[in-house]
């Protein structure tokens, strides 16, 4: 009983997850990413767990994130980039992220969700 329960609670709090991580993904990153076709400016992240990095063929990547191109954008890596994207991939365009841990688990969840 008290799995099942746990299992209800998790199914009924994950749109919540999600519409926190959606509003956090458009307030940090919004003003470049969309889930849709790469902007001017930056690569769609759409499916970008599990993607490996510098891989969208229909963007321009930094020299400095092409270095990276054997890794892949798991949690870790997303995690590494979005509390630091200049420690992570010197040189890179990005700028910002998210300094704050709940927020970057906030877009981290987000983007699995986004397939």
């Amino acid at each position: 009983m008290r799995v099942v329960l746990a299992a209800v609670l998790a199914l009924a709090a994950a749109p919540a997850f999600a519409a926190t991580g959606q509003a956090v993904f458009i307030d940090k990153c919004g003003d470049c990413h969309t889930l849709e076709g790469p902007s001017q400016t930056a690569p769609s992240l759409k499916g970008v767990v599990g993607r490996k990095i510098a891989s969208l063929a229909d963007f321009q990547y930094s020299d400095a994130l092409k270095a990276k191109s054997g890794g892949t954008w798991d949690e870790a890596t997303l995690g590494s980039f979005l509390a630091d994207p200049k420690a992570f991939a010197p040189g890179t365009v990005m700028f910002g992220g998210a300094p704050d841990p709940a927020d970057r688990q906030a877009i981290i969840d987000y983007l699995k969700s986004a397939k």
